[in-house]
């Protein structure tokens, strides 16, 4: 039995701030001047993000939170303490995708039989989950899975669970909610890698309903998925607990890993279907980054009106990490009529390992 993405919600943190502001703001936490604030502001402004989204006032013009220290130098927040902020917004937000994905199909939470939950920006137990089935009146018995610290790819590990119990057990109702908290790691650190990751990131979450089928107008087939590693590229991509917060580490050259692999990451996934490259209609590619964006571009051949949904994403979110993917295929999904079944999109996302992951969805339509 074939297993569905019959509907996806999603949910933004409260503050929302645009791009221009949150590098003034980097620039007078750093204590940037001259040709190094300069540098700085060219970053943002090229990174193609309008706005980007936080549970933290701090990036705002005039923004009211102490959270963050004002100034280098000064005691920045702990790991507990950012944990303690992810405890006390990740719940409504995971809350808020499940409510958008629930309304699209003709489910209750008590009629979900698997809850996955998708993380690397928090942990903590009792976790997340447990909470979700405490407040959203899932049954207690309901099966529980969670994905911890698996960065922006990690969505596909949950989709791929998810086909995995679905095809097994036809009857089962399966819910993937990732929520990440990106913002509460910000660093105060001046190299090259830090900087970058700390302009691109935002808080988000997203929610999908996977079942046999038969719950929405139009669903999404998982047809087929494929994953690989670039070993030798594996420390270009790094996400590690320090003493002050999560680290992250991405290197500039991520575009040019991306770019080698990707054609045969796309025919490794496509190897064994009756179908090629020239036959997908649509197409869902994690943004992790303007330039990864390019070099897809570039090396599928593909317009930036064919990449439109990853570039929307990018530009009115930024990166969120895990729930990004979730956020491109569902502004394709809401677009979909009748008139596009058995069409075909296809998805990549990309993580530390460096790891590239590609799923095949096939568009079925009741309608």
């Amino acid at each position: 039995m074939p297993a569905f993405i019959s509907s996806i919600g999603t949910a933004v943190a409260e503050f929302t701030t645009n791009q221009a502001d949150i590098a003034d703001y980097m620039v007078d936490r750093l204590e940037l001047d001259g040709e190094r604030a300069r540098e700085l502001k060219v970053l943002y402004r090229a990174s193609g993000i309008r706005q980007r989204h936080s549970v933290l006032n701090d990036f705002q013009p005039n923004g009211q939170s102490d959270f963050f220290s004002n100034g280098v130098g000064k005691l920045e927040p702990t790991v507990g303490s950012r944990m303690q902020v992810y405890r006390n917004e990740a719940l409504a937000l995971a809350s808020e995708a499940v409510e958008a994905a629930m309304a699209e199909v003709s489910l209750t939470t008590k009629d979900i039989t698997h809850l996955i939950t998708v993380s690397c920006t928090g942990m903590y137990a009792p976790g997340l989950d447990i909470e979700l089935v405490e407040t959203m009146d899932f049954m207690t018995d309901v099966e529980r899975t969670n994905i911890n610290f698996m960065g922006c790819y990690a969505a596909f590990n949950a989709l791929k669970s998810a086909r995995y119990i679905v095809e097994a057990q036809p009857t089962a109702r399966v819910l993937v909610v990732c929520v990440e908290l990106c913002t509460i790691h910000y660093q105060d650190k001046k190299d090259p890698d830090t900087l970058l990751a700390n302009a691109l990131f935002g808080d988000g979450a997203a929610a999908v309903v996977l079942t046999s089928g038969g719950f929405a107008k139009v669903e999404l087939e998982i047809m087929q998925h494929y994953a690989d590693l670039s070993l030798p590229s594996k420390t270009e991509m790094t996400w590690t607990i320090g003493d002050h917060g999560f680290d992250m580490k991405l290197s500039g050259l991520v575009p040019d890993v991306i770019k080698q692999g990707i054609k045969q990451l796309t025919h490794n996934l496509l190897e064994h279907l009756p179908i090629d490259h020239s036959e997908v209609d649509y197409y869902a590619i994690h943004p992790g980054g303007k330039k990864i964006i390019e070099v897809i571009e570039q090396e599928l051949e593909l317009s930036p009106e064919d990449n439109h949904p990853a570039r929307e994403i990018l530009r009115s979110h930024g990166n969120m990490s895990s729930p990004t993917i979730l956020f491109v295929i569902n502004q394709i999904l809401e677009d979909l009529t009748s008139q596009d079944a058995n069409k075909k999109i296809l998805c990549f996302a990309f993580g530390p390992g460096l790891t590239m992951e590609s799923i095949l969805l096939n568009i079925r339509s009741d309608v």
